[in-house]
């Protein structure tokens, strides 16, 4: 993963369509210092869960990831500020509860956690699963998105948003 965010970062600042920070554009890196263990155990108690493999593994790679296309993309949070987004958006799921045929969404959103977005046009959440040791949901979401935008993991999210750049 971590070649795939090195190239992400390289692309979009030789592509200057958005701004970036002078260390950023220096070190031509959109993530942070790498989170420590200590963090992500932090994260997952504060939570009360077990938080994915593939995001972990993101975390000790970059505590954090600033956008590469502004209001396409979400930036990702550091551990520290990952919360339900029950807790951060309220309305939102108030929204999606008003009707019946989108009840589904509605429940994986109560149950989700927001780790990028915050404050922008759109989120990117993970969806713990109901029963031990299923698969976790990897969802983009955003109002101008009708409904979900799921993913397969996060490798998979951060190759679709390259080859979105190496196409612009």
């Amino acid at each position: 993963m971590k070649k795939i965010l090195k190239k992400i970062s390289e692309i979009a600042i030789k592509q200057g369509e958005f701004s970036f920070t002078t260390e950023q554009i220096e070190t031509k890196w959109l993530g942070n210092q790498p989170a420590t263990l200590a963090e992500i155990q932090e994260a997952e108690v504060r939570l009360g869960v077990t938080l994915p493999t593939d995001y972990r593994e993101f975390l000790l790679i970059t505590n954090g990831f600033t956008t590469p296309n502004e209001h396409v993309d979400p930036s990702f949070s550091k551990a520290s500020d990952i919360a339900f987004l029950k807790d951060v958006d309220p309305q939102l799921i108030e929204i999606w509860t008003e009707n019946d045929e989108l009840l589904e969404v509605a429940i994986k959103l109560a149950r989700s956690i927001i780790i990028g977005g915050l404050g922008e046009e759109q989120y990117f959440l993970l969806i713990p699963p109901v029963i031990e040791n299923a698969d976790w949901e990897y969802w983009k979401f955003a109002s101008w998105i009708p409904g979900e935008d799921p993913y397969e993991g996060l490798e998979n999210y951060f190759i679709n948003v390259l080859d979105f750049l190496k196409s612009a």
